[in-house]
């Protein structure tokens, strides 16, 4: 895939430090050749961030908080203003409150529903038609994260399972709309990483060695690989591929139970 995405240019959210998955994107995009720009939330993530951006040769980060509509929109604003056109976007944004991921999800407040909801999925869909018009006109690529708990019960995942399974159905519906402009919308679903969002999910640690023990590969997802598969959507050669869910977790999905040797 070098030099996949030489003259493509997009917009990365979601960036928290050089362990995030955002951030193993935006190294594998870059080194495809795609020139990109960042938004953080905050002035304590924006330090983190702004180093990043440098290494990768970028100039343009802007503040966004994606519960807002004023920020999102001035954000985008700049964004046509630097480049009229982009052909990419990645969304690697999630939001739940801490406290609400351990224990039983029949306890989630409706307050964190909400909120969880509203960030980590209907977000996506407020940056969609925001990234739409800069890409109506050479078609363009939308990436999500999510995780197999929007499907499966997976401890502590609670309300972010329901959020992730909205957003993978969001992905589909995006798909529909956007596909006779050209645009792909696809997501991405790692399994287990040791990241800052992943760290706040109650039992992470346990749940990342029992996927690294009984995926079919031994191994849980790198931010390399994940990193890969997102220059293939975005590349010319994902040119047919939309509304998927694109499984990066050493085959963990394919299970019915664990090894026999970890029974």
């Amino acid at each position: 895939m070098t030099n996949s995405l030489r003259g493509k240019r997009g917009l990365i959210m979601g960036v928290a430090n050089d362990r995030s998955i955002a951030w193993g994107i935006a190294r594998e995009m870059h080194a495809a050749g795609a020139e990109l720009a960042f938004t953080y939330q905050g002035d304590a993530f924006g330090k983190r961030v702004a180093p990043l951006a440098e290494s990768v040769g970028s100039d343009f980060l802007v503040d966004v908080d994606v519960t807002d509509d004023a920020s999102l929109d001035a954000a985008f604003e700049g964004l046509a203003h630097r480049w009229p056109t982009i052909d990419f976007v990645v969304h690697a944004i999630a939001f739940s409150d801490k406290a609400e991921l351990t224990g039983r999800f029949l306890n989630t407040s409706r307050s964190n529903f909400k909120h969880s909801m509203d960030i980590s999925c209907y977000s996506f869909i407020e940056v969609a038609r925001r990234a739409h018009p800069l890409m109506r006109e050479n078609g363009g690529t939308l990436l999500t994260l999510t995780y197999q708990g929007s499907n499966r019960v997976v401890p502590n995942y609670n309300v972010m399972g329901v959020a992730k399974a909205a957003l993978e159905s969001a992905t589909r519906y995006l798909a529909n709309d956007l596909g006779p402009d050209g645009i792909r919308v696809n997501a991405i679903s790692p399994g287990p990483m040791k990241t800052l969002a992943g760290a706040a999910i109650g039992g992470a640690r346990k749940t990342y060695k029992h996927t690294d023990m009984n995926a079919p590969l031994r191994a849980n997802a790198t931010l390399e690989a994940v990193g890969g598969t997102a220059v293939y959507l975005a590349s010319d050669a994902g040119a047919c591929t939309t509304g998927e869910i694109i499984r990066v977790d050493g085959g963990f999905h394919v299970l019915g139970m664990p090894q026999a040797e970890n029974l």
